[in-house]
């Protein structure tokens, strides 16, 4: 057991590394991306299901709140934690349009849609880059293996930040230092927050 355990935590360093490489350029405009949306007046909508879900959550609640340094809150959704809106519009239409009629609702020119999907393929997620486009809103697409349906849709104005891995667990690692690192940015460009 202790042999396994030591397996993932090195196959998940090893992964970490690799997208170091692979990730850090896109990662730096999709920062800029919603800085630049924030410093706007704008929001960051984000959704996801599952794991997905609980990232979208704790993308928000470390914008909103604060990550590492005192700083104003900053204006962020996430469209996965009203309970009576999800199950309204899943019962009343399907659960595709969970986050779509949420982005539709809230979503305006100038604002993000953090799009979260490990495999690039969720319809929920799908319906809801589709909405955000409609809307006039960019898109940032956080995925894994080719991207699936999601990169398809993705404009010249978005950003595809996609983990280069088949595994969800070891994407779903990858993605949480991503949103580690969009929320150190955005910080950074706003305030000028200097971590050692």
């Amino acid at each position: 057991m202790a042999a396994r355990i030591a397996a993932h935590f090195a196959d998940s360093a090893q992964l970490k590394l690799a997208c170091a490489q692979s990730l850090a350029e896109p990662i730096a405009r999709a920062i800029a991306l919603m800085a630049g949306a924030l410093r706007a007046g704008g929001k960051v909508l984000a959704c996801g299901n599952g794991g997905s879900a609980a990232d979208a959550q704790h993308f928000a609640a470390e914008l909103v709140n604060r990550f590492e340094i005192e700083r104003p809150p900053l204006a962020a959704v996430a469209l996965t934690t009203d309970s009576s809106t999800l199950t309204s519009i899943a019962n009343d239409y399907s659960y595709e349009q969970v986050f779509a009629k949420q982005v539709r609702a809230l979503g305006r020119k100038g604002d993000v849609l953090l799009a979260i999907s490990t495999s690039g393929n969720s319809a929920s997620v799908v319906e809801a880059v589709r909405c955000a486009h409609e809307v006039g809103a960019r898109v940032v697409a956080l995925t894994g293996n080719r991207g699936g349906r999601m990169a398809s849709l993705l404009d010249a104005g978005d950003v595809h930040l996609c983990v280069p891995h088949g595994r969800t667990v070891r994407i779903q690692e990858v993605h949480l230092l991503v949103l580690h690192c969009l929320c150190d940015g955005i910080d950074e460009l706003l305030f000028g927050a200097k971590h050692e």
